[in-house]
């Protein structure tokens, strides 16, 4: 996790095989309440994710998974 200026300030290491979920349940466990934003790469798509954060009025960049958006174009086609 890194700060507003993109300095590190904590690291959660897993094995392997873990999910990036576990890594990341710590790690927003940790963030500071005056945080505002987290950003994170498609692989944290998820509500599992989005929604801790969301109770928390800290706004989620995090763009859709390409499956996601493969969904939402079919959906928008058969409109």
């Amino acid at each position: 996790m890194c700060d507003d200026l993109d300095w590190p300030v904590r690291l959660h290491l897993t094995a392997g095989q873990v999910s990036d979920f576990k890594g990341a349940d710590v790690l927003l466990a940790d963030i500071p309440d005056e945080t505002e934003d987290v950003i994170g790469d498609r692989d944290y798509d998820s509500n599992r994710i989005r929604l801790p954060l969301a109770e928390r009025n800290i706004t989620a960049c995090i763009p859709p998974e390409k499956e996601q958006e493969i969904k939402a174009t079919l959906q928008l086609a058969s409109v």
